[in-house]
C-alpha cells in the first residue's frame, strides 16, 4: 500500500504540456514493440465509433515488422446503438467500410469480427463494463481508456466515474501483462490514483491530459481464474483425427497462427462422413428465453458466414435467409416482443415472418424469418478449410491408438505402426473420439449416434416454390444447383442411437409427412418423386452430446505436461456442424494462445467436458 501511495503522489506532480492544435493519436503508444510478435492485444474500454480500432489496424497495415496476428478487444456500456455508427478519418474510409459491414446484429453480448484473411479481429463486447471483462480472458499488450466512453446504462451524467472506476480498473489490470502500456485521454485527477492502486505506473501527461502508464505491479500478479490458464503455447506441429467440419475447422484456425497441422482421416474423401450432407441449413437456434444454445448458435453462424464468404463460391451456399416455422405450438420460437426489445439490432438475427412469407407454409402456423441464414454444401467448406496454408491433408489414414511419447503424441494404426506424431493432437473423428480418447486414458466422454436422412430430387418445370429454406421438424431448400439443374432436398430424419447409413424407405415417407407439415403446396408437388424413383436419398450420422452442446475440452489436464503436450477434443455439435465448427476453431485457437475469447467465458466454459459430465 506504501508503494501505491508512493506512485500516487509522484503522479500528482506531473503537469501537462500545452494542448497542440489537434489531439493526438492516443494509439500510437500502443504498437510501441509488437515488431515481429507472433500476436499483440489491445484492450479498449469504449468504443469511439470505431475510430481507435481503425487507426490500430492502419499502423498494422502499413508496418512491415508489424505481428503476425492483431486482436482489439472492445468492452463497452449500453446497448449497441453506440456501435452503429463508424467514426473515421477520410484516409480510414475503405477500412471503415469493411467495418460497416460486419456492424450488424450487435445484441448485448460478445461479437468476434474478422479482417484481413482472419489477421485482424476485433472482438465487440456489449454490456456493463464490468460484467463484460470479466467474462473476458487475455494478456493485453495495451490499454487504451477511450477518449469518448459511452454512457453507462445507470450513470450517463457521470460518464467519467462510472467507467474509470476502482472497481474497473482492477478488471482492466486483470487482463494485463507485465509491462502492459496504458493510455487514457481527458485523464482526471482521480484517474491517477486508482491507477497507481491497481499497479500502473503513470510516465507521462501530454497535451489533452493524455496520460501514459505502464502496468508495473510491486506485487505479484495471479493469472486470471478459469478452466485454463492463458499461457500461450508457441506452434509447433499438430496433428487432427477426422476431416469433417470439425476438423478442418480447427486445423485452419491453428495453421493461421503458425502451426503445422496434418489432417488424419480413415476415408479416401475429406468430409466423407456426416459433413458430406449435400446441403445444409445455417441458422440461429431459437428459445423463448434466449438459452445457451441459441446464444452461441448465433456466435456459431456469425463466423460461418465469414468463413463462407472467404472461401466459397456461389454456388456453394446462399445466404438467402431462412423462415423457421413453429410446427407444434409455437413454444420454441422467441417471445412476440423480442424484435421490439432489442430494437434494430435484433432484427438482423430475426423477427415475425410476415403473411407474404407464410403465404405457402400450414394454414395458421407462425413464423419467425432470419435474414442472416442460408444453405451451405459442408463438404465445399471442409475443402476451403483444409486448403489453408499449413494445412496437410492424409488420406486412408485410420488412427487406432493414441499414445503419450516424449514432447508429444503418436497416432497409431491398428497393427501398431506409427501415423503420425504432434505436439498437439485433437480428436475430431465425430463418434469415434470416444474409442480414440480412451486408448489415452480418457475413458468418460458422453457422446451419442444420431442417424440422419434427407431426400432430394430434381426441381420440376413449372414448378415455383418460395425462394428460401423453411425450417421446422427438418428443413426444406428448393433450389440448390447442380450442374445445369436444380435440386430441392428434404429433411433430416433422427435417429438415437443408430449407425446405419443404408437408406430407407421409411425415412423418404417420414420427410414427407414433415414437409407436409411445413409446405403443402410443396409436398403436393413432389409427392411423386417420393414414392416413384426420381427421389434420392443421403444417410449420415451425426454425433451428440447429452445437452446438444459441442464438446471442446482439454483431455490431459491432469498431467504436468499438458501446457506443451497437449490432447483436445472438439466433437458432438449433432445437427448444428455447420454452426459451431468454425466457432470451435476459433475457440481452441484462443485457448491455446491466450487470445481475447470470442464468446463470453460463460458459454465457452459450457463446451467443456467437467460441464459435459454432470449431465
Amino acid at each position: 500500500m506504501a508503494t501505491a501511495q508512493t506512485q500516487c503522489k509522484a503522479t500528482r506532480r506531473l503537469r501537462p504540456d500545452p494542448l497542440p492544435d489537434e489531439a493526438p493519436d492516443a494509439t500510437a503508444d500502443l504498437t510501441t514493440g509488437w515488431a515481429g510478435a507472433a500476436q499483440w492485444q489491445i484492450l479498449e474500454v469504449g468504443f469511439n465509433g470505431g475510430a481507435n480500432f481503425l487507426r490500430l489496424w492502419q499502423a498494422w497495415r502499413k508496418d512491415v515488422h508489424r505481428p503476425k496476428l492483431l486482436h482489439v478487444v472492445c468492452a463497452f456500456c449500453g446497448d449497441a446503438s453506440h456501435a452503429e455508427t463508424v467514426n473515421a478519418a477520410p484516409e480510414l474510409n475503405a477500412l471503415a467500410r469493411q467495418l460497416e459491414d460486419q456492424m450488424w446484429g450487435l445484441l448485448p453480448g460478445f461479437h468476434r469480427l474478422v479482417f484481413d484473411a482472419g489477421m485482424v479481429t476485433l472482438t465487440l463486447c456489449i454490456g456493463t463494463v464490468n460484467t463484460v471483462l470479466r467474462q473476458q480472458q487475455f494478456c493485453a499488450d495495451g490499454v487504451l481508456l477511450s477518449e469518448r466512453p459511452p454512457p453507462a446504462s445507470d450513470a450517463e451524467s457521470n460518464i467519467k466515474t462510472a467507467q474509470w472506476d476502482l472497481h474497473t480498473l482492477k478488471m482492466v489490470a486483470r487482463l494485463c501483462k507485465q509491462g502492459a502500456r496504458l493510455v487514457c485521454v481527458n485523464a482526471e485527477t482521480a484517474l491517477l490514483e486508482n491507477l497507481a492502486q491497481c499497479g500502473f505506473v503513470v510516465e507521462t501527461l501530454t497535451g489533452h491530459s493524455v496520460l501514459h502508464a505502464r502496468f508495473n505491479p510491486a506485487w505479484q500478479t495471479r493469472l486470471p481464474r478459469g478452466p485454463r490458464q492463458p499461457v500461450a503455447v508457441v506452434p509447433s506441429t499438430c496433428a487432427v483425427v477426422g476431416a469433417g467440419l470439425a476438423g478442418s475447422a480447427v486445423a485452419a484456425s491453428l495453421a493461421r497462427r503458425g502451426w503445422q497441422v496434418t489432417v488424419l482421416d480413415q476415408a479416401s474423401l475429406a468430409a466423407s462422413g456426416a459433413s458430406s450432407l449435400p446441403a445444409g441449413l445455417l441458422v440461429p437456434h431459437l428459445s423463448p428465453d434466449d438459452s445457451q444454445l441459441s446464444r452461441l448458435s448465433r456466435s456459431g453462424v456469425r463466423a460461418t458466414l465469414q468463413q463462407a464468404e472467404a472461401l466459397l463460391a456461389h454456388s456453394d451456399w446462399c445466404a438467402s435467409g431462412v423462415l423457421s416455422l413453429a410446427v407444434d405450438d409455437g413454444r420454441q420460437l422467441p417471445p412476440a416482443n423480442w424484435s421490439t426489445l432489442h430494437a434494430a439490432q435484433a432484427r438482423d438475427w430475426g423477427y415475425g415472418a410476415t403473411a407474404a412469407m407464410l403465404a405457402q407454409c400450414r394454414p395458421a402456423t407462425g413464423g419467425w424469418w432470419h435474414a442472416k441464414a442460408g444453405w451451405i454444401r459442408p463438404a465445399s467448406l471442409v475443402r476451403g478449410f483444409l486448403a489453408t496454408p499449413g494445412v496437410t491433408w492424409q488420406a486412408q489414414a485410420k488412427v487406432a491408438a493414441v499414445k503419450k511419447v516424449d514432447g508429444g503424441w503418436a497416432l497409431l494404426d491398428a497393427n501398431g505402426a506409427l501415423l503420425a506424431q504432434a505436439q498437439l493432437v485433437v480428436l475430431a473423428a465425430a463418434f469415434d473420439t470416444t474409442a480414440l480418447a480412451a486408448t489415452s486414458g480418457a475413458s468418460d466422454l458422453q457422446l451419442q449416434p444420431i442417424r440422419g436422412q434427407v431426400t432430394m430430387g430434381p426441381v420440376p418445370e413449372s414448378t415455383h416454390f418460395q425462394p428460401f429454406p423453411v425450417n421446422g421438424n427438418g428443413g426444406f431448400i428448393p433450389s440448390i444447383p447442380v450442374g445445369d439443374q436444380a435440386q430441392w432436398l428434404m429433411g433430416a430424419s433422427y435417429e438415437r442411437d443408430a449407425s446405419a447409413v443404408h437408406i430407407k424407405q421409411q425415412d423418404h415417407a417420414e420427410n414427407l409427412v414433415r414437409l407436409r407439415a411445413l409446405l403443402p403446396s410443396a409436398a403436393q408437388a413432389l409427392a411423386p418423386q417420393f414414392e416413384g424413383d426420381e427421389a434420392q436419398g443421403w444417410a449420415g450420422v451425426r454425433c451428440a452430446t447429452p445437452n446438444r452442446l459441442p464438446l471442446l475440452a482439454q483431455l490431459n489436464t491432469n498431467e504436468q505436461e499438458s501446457t506443451t503436450a497437449q490432447l483436445w477434443a472438439c466433437t458432438g455439435m449433432g445437427s448444428r456442424g455447420l454452426t459451431f465448427a468454425a466457432l470451435c476453431g476459433e475457440l481452441l485457437a484462443a485457448y491455446l494462445h491466450a487470445e481475447p475469447l470470442p464468446i463470453e467465458r460463460q458459454l465457452a466454459d459450457a463446451l467443456s467436458r467437467r460441464t459435459h459430465k454432470l449431465l
